[in-house]
């Protein structure tokens, strides 16, 4: 893995996060979106956001070899996003989880980094299933999942919430 790249497409790299990225997680944890959709982590300082780089996702990286990654674009490497493999409490498999910026919406970052991020499980690291929540009113979300080949296996909720979510999977033949 070089300079933290763990893959890469077209148009995007994704790369292990970093504690200089703190701006951007800053940014991104505090949009509309991400605070609907994913729920306030009580990040509104640089300080904030470097704690939950560190207590998140670096601690993933060291627990599992895996976390979300930072998206960018490999013409001016902004970043647009997060794209990831989560090991999660409550789910039995890996999960595949994303949020872009709004200005990045539509462009279709999203599905290109979740593409990548799903054959990278595959294949590179032997993954033979991946599972996906969502709120039951993300309906872009929802509809990411399915085309890049998962299905709402149904309704769940993880441990210590009483929020109803969809849940979606996708296996791998051998």
């Amino acid at each position: 893995m070089i300079d933290g790249v763990v893959t890469e497409t077209e148009r995007l790299r994704l790369r292990r996060l970093i504690t200089d990225d703190a701006p951007f997680i800053l940014r991104l944890l505090n949009d509309d979106g991400w605070l609907r959709f994913i729920g306030d982590k009580n990040v509104h300082s640089l300080g904030d956001a470097r704690r939950y780089l560190e207590q998140g996702p670096l601690a993933m990286y060291a627990r599992h070899g895996m976390g979300l990654w930072l998206t960018e674009r490999k013409a001016d490497t902004r970043p647009v996003g997060l794209c990831g493999l989560i090991r999660r409490d409550g789910l039995d498999d890996v999960d595949i989880g994303f949020a872009f910026l709004p200005e990045f919406r539509g462009e279709a970052y999203a599905y290109e980094a979740a593409t990548a991020t799903l054959a990278h499980g595959r294949d590179a690291l032997g993954l033979k299933r991946i599972v996906a929540i969502a709120t039951p009113d993300n309906e872009r979300s929802a509809n990411l999942l399915q085309k890049i080949g998962l299905t709402l296996q149904g309704r769940m909720t993880l441990p210590d919430s009483d929020e109803e979510l969809s849940f979606f999977a996708v296996e791998f033949a051998d």
